[in-house]
């Protein structure tokens, strides 16, 4: 078996993230962007795929590990032949080539510490060629170029950079890799320690604009820069997850690509942005998106490249294996073909806070959505694929009308609140129609609860936002009706799943784990019914499943108590971080009562 995902921590640079597991191995890397090939990839290989690791030479794990407080800078020490010794990762945030820093301190005695560098560019297929040795290692191959930098002499053999160097206490041995096109130098890093307290300073100033206090603040601000870590520095866009194909189901073929920008999650970002006072990424975000639905509103997509880019065609990497064998391993993601009517919702509830908020000119923005909503008009009725992606037979899903409900509904208020021009009789009238349509079709007498699809019986986690968005009361019978189902058929030791997989709509083989966002989104609904105490209790219980750095997978298998899907997770860490700071106001204000 591979190390566990939960074994991982992330660092990045606002262009890509690497994983680094409690090994000291790097295993997870794609150069230059978040969706570029991978040129270490033996998270869902093998070693041959590629890797980078600094640690004793006769072996062992950390003794201790975790991130300098508020930075994404990476501090693992191990305890080797008498000695401890530290090592630092971190990519400091750039501002031109890429670039990715270890330094290695001895805390004491004397240590054997040993440097394995196997590159492989193309996710993990293609060895690279190799030139220099001792301190300056260059390897390339295509477009790719690679150079290590480093403080102990290394040698190439058997595709291979490797080197042992003994550390004492007090001494430095320090690594720069950096990635440039073949057709450039790569500029070197004078002082590694600079560069590191540069990287920290840099995180602890962004991170300060974070004011808020409270129980759940160390929480919080580790979301908090891991979701600045996900985005996309040159355009705002926020990638759903830095890794492909990590399984929702060990073994099986759910693996999918991640790498790119969900409208849906990046409209979750920004409230998130939004609600810990971060208007400059929420304002970031906004030309994104105008910048990457530009043209006719039947056009816009679920999901674009980081920069905006509209193919992410899917294929297969038969090279790799994939994580503990589960295959296929994906590049590209279908889903970015799908009609879902809930982006919508999402959309128009984002660009309603951005205006709250008073952020930035609006003028474009509100062209858009009215744009977007004409469509909207006339196709709500459609079925779709729903919020999860489903792969078999569109359907009428119930979620999917909520948030039609919720594109009208946030429409209307801006006009009203901001006197904006529009047909807005017109949208009411639209807006009570699909709630209508909700309530006649979408909700089961017999069973008091609303169902996943129209005229069929399955749940559908999704359905707990309802009250968050404001369709019905979150004390509204069927709601309450509702929690209660799905409390009952889908959670499953205090996790709750997102539906039941054997079913046509599904399309997929096999079962998955508890889905992370949608027990938070279990927590937020009790918090809305007064209900405080068990919604702390589901929330510090979703804490407890954090890994040894504060970090959230998509999904969580209780039976085997691990991680499963993509990591770290951006709408796991969106969810913890706004019901964190909706408990820490209910809290605040009971006490205060």
């Amino acid at each position: 078996m591979p190390r566990s995902i939960e074994s991982h921590a992330l660092i990045g640079d606002t262009h890509t993230a690497a994983l680094v597991d409690d090994e000291g191995r790097i295993d997870w890397l794609c150069l230059p962007r978040f969706d570029s090939g991978a040129c270490f990839a033996a998270l869902l290989g093998a070693p041959e795929n590629g890797y980078w690791q600094i640690a004793p030479a006769g072996g062992g794990s950390a003794v201790r590990r975790g991130y300098r407080d508020d930075t994404l800078v990476l501090e693992t020490e191990f305890a080797a032949d008498g000695g401890r010794v530290r090592v630092i990762d971190c990519m400091p945030v750039r501002d031109g080539q890429a670039d990715l820093v270890r330094r290695v301190e001895g805390l004491s005695g004397n240590v054997r510490m040993r440097c394995t560098f196997v590159p492989r560019f193309d996710y993990g297929r293609i060895p690279p060629w190799f030139n220099g040795d001792g301190r300056r290692v260059h390897a390339f191959a295509g477009p790719d170029s690679l150079t290590l930098s480093s403080g102990a002499d290394l040698g190439v053999a058997d595709g291979a950079v490797k080197g042992d160097f003994t550390v004492g206490a007090g001494e430095v041995v320090a690594f720069h890799l950096a990635w440039t096109p073949t057709d450039r130098k790569a500029v070197p890093i004078d002082d590694i320690g600079d560069a590191v307290e540069t990287t920290t300073r840099w995180w602890r100033r962004w991170i300060g604009e974070h004011d808020r206090e409270g129980p759940y603040r160390k929480a919080v601000t580790r979301s908090l820069i891991t979701l600045k870590a996900l985005t996309y520095a040159p355009g705002g866009g926020v990638v759903a997850a830095p890794t492909t194909s990590l399984p929702e189901v060990i073994g099986g073929s759910r693996n999918w690509d991640y790498r790119y920008c969900w409208v849906r999650d990046a409209a979750f970002a920004l409230l998130a942005f939004l609600d810990a006072g971060y208007a400059e990424e929420a304002f970031a975000w906004r030309e994104w998106l105008l910048r990457a639905v530009a043209g006719r509103p039947e056009q816009m997509q679920i999901m674009y490249g980081v920069a905006g880019e509209r193919r992410v065609p899917e294929m297969e990497l038969p090279w790799l294996a994939g994580y503990a064998r589960s295959s296929p391993v994906r590049l590209g993601n279908a889903a970015a073909e799908q009609l879902q009517l809930d982006v919508y919702g999402e959309l128009m509830n984002a660009f309603h806070h951005i205006r709250i908020n008073g952020i930035g000119p609006q003028a474009h923005a509100w062209e858009v959505q009215r744009a977007l909503l004409d469509f909207l008009e006339s196709n709500w009725r459609e079925p779709d694929q729903g919020i999860w992606e489903m792969r078999g037979h569109p359907r009428q899903f119930t979620f999917s009308k909520v948030m039609a409900w919720v594109a009208a509904d946030r429409t209307v208020k801006d006009a009203e609140r901001f006197g904006l021009a529009g047909p807005v009789d017109r949208w009411r009238r639209l807006r009570q129609e699909i709630f209508d349509d909700v309530c006649r079709l979408g909700y089961d007498d017999r069973r008091a609860t609303f169902t996943q699809s129209y005229g069929r019986p399955a749940l559908d986690a999704a359905l707990l936002r309802m009250p968050l968005v404001g369709f019905l009361p979150a004390r509204d019978e069927r709601i309450a009706g509702t929690v209660a189902a799905i409390e009952s058929e889908l959670r499953q030791k205090g996790l709750v799943r997102r539906y039941k997989p054997r079913d046509e709509a599904d399309g997929l083989p096999g079962e998955e784990a508890a889905f992370l966002p949608c027990t938070f989104w279990l927590a937020d609904v009790r918090l809305l019914q007064g209900r405080t105490g068990e919604a702390v209790k589901i929330f510090e219980h979703l804490l407890g499943l954090r890994n040894d750095v504060g970090l959230l997978a998509e999904e969580y298998d209780p039976g085997n108590r691990r991680f499963t899907g993509n990591f770290p997770q951006a709408l796991s860490h969106i969810a913890l971080i706004h019901t964190a700071l909706q408990l820490t106001s209910a809290l605040g204000a009971r006490r205060a009562a």
